[in-house]
Formats: C-alpha cells, sequence, structure tokens
C-alpha cells in the first residue's frame, strides 16, 4: 500500500463540544446519513441541532465524529447528564422516538470499530446509555464490539407496518366488512371534499404553527402530551422542518375543505422508513363523520412507498392496532467500562424497578377496569 493510499484508509477520531461546530457539520452530517440504511429521520442532522438549541444545555455537547480521508464515516451524537446517574445518552431526548448513531454501510466494519474505541475513551467515569434503539440499529454494531460490561433492556414498542399502497394496507384488515368499512370511510373523505396540499419549505412555519394550534383544539379537556404545548417544542419542529423538508426528511400535508385547513401531519422520512410523527385535526370533522385516522394513513402510507416500513412510532393505542401491524420493541443499550460497572448495576436496578411499577399500574388498571 503506498503512503497516499494508507492516509486515505487511515481513521481519526474527533470530539466535538462547540454547538458552533455542530452546526458546521451540516453538509457533511447528511451525506453520512444517505449512507447508513439503519438511519431514521431522528439521526438528520436538522433534527438533532434543532433539538440541541431548543433543549440542550452548555457545556454537555458530545458529539463523537470518525473520519477516513477527510470523510465523515461515522458520527455519534450524544450528550452527558449527571442525573440519574453520570451517562453519556443521546441527543433527541423524549421527543425523538428512536436514537441511534450514524455508520457509513460502506465502512460500516473498521468504521464502527474507531467509533467504538472513541466512545469508550469519552466516557471516562460514565455510562453510555443508548434508548430508543430500533432492532438493527447501527448502535447494535457499536454494542457488539464493547469489550466491558454491557446489558441490553427492552425499550418501547412501535408499531409497524409494510410500506405498501392504502388498498393494500385495507386488504390486511380480518374481514370483508372491516375493509368495507374502511372504503365507506374513504368516500365520506371525497364527498367531504378534503383536499391535500403538500407544504414547502416556505410555508413550513405557519403550516406548523396551524398543527399544533389543531393539536391543542383536538386534545382540549383530555390528557395530551404536555411538552407539546410548550414554546420550546414548536421552535424545534419549526426550525427544524423547513431543512428537511428540503432534504427529503420530513413532508407536511395539510387537508383542506372549501379551502379551510382542517388539519395538519407531519410524516417524518428516511431511505427505509416513513414515520407519522405529529397532527393536528379540528374537532369539527368528527361533527362531519370524517375519520381522521383513515384520513391521516392514507397520506402518509403514499409518502412512505418505496421505503419499506411505514412506522405508527410509539405507543399502544387501540386505533392502530385496527390495521394488524407487527409490534417492534426497541433496545436500550447499556455500555460501560469496568471502573464504572456500578453504575451500570444501578442503571439495571432503576430500569427493573421502573418495570414493576409499571405492570403494578396495569394490573391495578385492570382491576379498576373489572
Amino acid at each position: 500500500m503506498t503512503a497516499t493510499e494508507t492516509a486515505r484508509c487511515a481513521r481519526t477520531a474527533e470530539l466535538v463540544t462547540d454547538e458552533a461546530a455542530f452546526a458546521a457539520l451540516a453538509p457533511a452530517w447528511e451525506r453520512l446519513y444517505g449512507r447508513c440504511a439503519a438511519a431514521t429521520p431522528f439521526q438528520s442532522h436538522a433534527w438533532l441541532h434543532s433539538w440541541w438549541l431548543a433543549y440542550g444545555r452548555p457545556g454537555r455537547l458530545r458529539v463523537l465524529l470518525v473520519r477516513s480521508g477527510g470523510d465523515l464515516v461515522a458520527a455519534a451524537p450524544l450528550m452527558l447528564v449527571h442525573r440519574p446517574l453520570p451517562a453519556l445518552v443521546p441527543l433527541g431526548g423524549a421527543i425523538s422516538d428512536y436514537a441511534d448513531v450514524l455508520l457509513d454501510d460502506a465502512d460500516a466494519g473498521p468504521a464502527a470499530d474507531a467509533l467504538t474505541e472513541a466512545l469508550a475513551d469519552a466516557a471516562r467515569t460514565a455510562l453510555v446509555d443508548f434508548r430508543e434503539v430500533r432492532p438493527g440499529g447501527a448502535a447494535e454494531r457499536v454494542y457488539d464490539r464493547w469489550r466491558g460490561p454491557r446489558r441490553t433492556v427492552a425499550g418501547s414498542l412501535c408499531l409497524e407496518l409494510p410500506a405498501v399502497p392504502l388498498d393494500d394496507l385495507v386488504a390486511r384488515l380480518p374481514s370483508a366488512k372491516a375493509q368495507q368499512r374502511v372504503r365507506a370511510k374513504l368516500r365520506k373523505l371525497e364527498s367531504l371534499g378534503v383536499t391535500r396540499h403538500a407544504v414547502g419549505p416556505q410555508e413550513a412555519d405557519a403550516a406548523l404553527g396551524r398543527l399544533l394550534e389543531l393539536h391543542r383544539l383536538q386534545w382540549q379537556g383530555r390528557k395530551v402530551t404536555a411538552e407539546h404545548l410548550q414554546p420550546r417544542f414548536q421552535e424545534h419542529l419549526v426550525r427544524a422542518a423547513g431543512p428537511m423538508i428540503r432534504s427529503g426528511s420530513a413532508a407536511v400535508t395539510e387537508f383542506r375543505i372549501d379551502g379551510e385547513v382542517v388539519a395538519v401531519d407531519l410524516t417524518l422520512l428516511s431511505p427505509g422508513l416513513a414515520g407519522g410523527y405529529l397532527y393536528g385535526a379540528h374537532p369539527s370533522l368528527r361533527e362531519r363523520k370524517a375519520d381522521v385516522a383513515v384520513m391521516l394513513l392514507d397520506a402518509c402510507a403514499e409518502r412512505a412507498r418505496g421505503r419499506g416500513t411505514l412506522s405508527l412510532l410509539r405507543g399502544d393505542e387501540p386505533y392502530k392496532h385496527h390495521w394488524r401491524p407487527e409490534p417492534v420493541v426497541s433496545r436500550r443499550l447499556l455500555m460501560a467500562r469496568r471502573r464504572t460497572a456500578p453504575l451500570l448495576t444501578a442503571a439495571l436496578c432503576e430500569a427493573a424497578a421502573r418495570q414493576r411499577g409499571k405492570e403494578a399500574l396495569r394490573r391495578w388498571t385492570q382491576h379498576r377496569r373489572g
């Protein structure tokens, strides 16, 4: 091998802690994102950087990079937390359904080796805690190479459908009567004159404002995810949406009747997955007997074609099971160095206690209903 070839193959690791440096990574990050088949939309630079601006804390940014001949071939977007345990955790937090690293598929083995070594160096006295890794995620390759203590814990349940047209999803329904009901609901939407408008990057700010206002209206008087009503959440979505629409990582759809916007949907996209992330629908749609779930799934299925998976994302809501989705449980990957093994033990105890609490609540709820 010549000196030039050796230099080209050399892999160097870098730890980014500066917010401006993280922002400047966008072009190289997106190229790597496109070369990582396991990536979900929550690993796009626009999503992660916007999240950091809304939720990050100064001095906590820890983004690991691996380069080969100047090209970015691996990245781990992380931050340092001190509670409940000192740990390196993925950027994206609770509002992101999946967490992962990025690995160049053409250089996955050597890149994963280098990223694993860099992660062990960066961890020092902290636990490495990757929550919500989708099965087959790139982080699993890091976990497989980890030399210290490691454990996996079950994460959240996500429900997934094949990325096929709505007619094919209807054919999955268990009975002819169920299929007829869905087709009748589609005819009802047509008779109401529901039309779709694909929102462009320049319209995204206003459209997402309408989405969140409709979301607030539809949940008024009912239990709602409180974070969705916070100004920082809106700022994050608005900031991320424009670049994501331009790059093909997001699609915003407005549903209109007689020119009036009655619903807005945000679907997040990666090469292998489409996920319906958030929507807002005016309560008047119920009064008009419009089935919002069918309306949204029809649009999402169209966006998902050719991507492999149409994810209903986290949550076990009954309406999702109507479509006979496949249950897919994410994994929490815990990795420690030998000197931080007690942190791993503490995290496992905390996870077990939380699971026992959930089971007790479930039994109590069933008892109340019984």
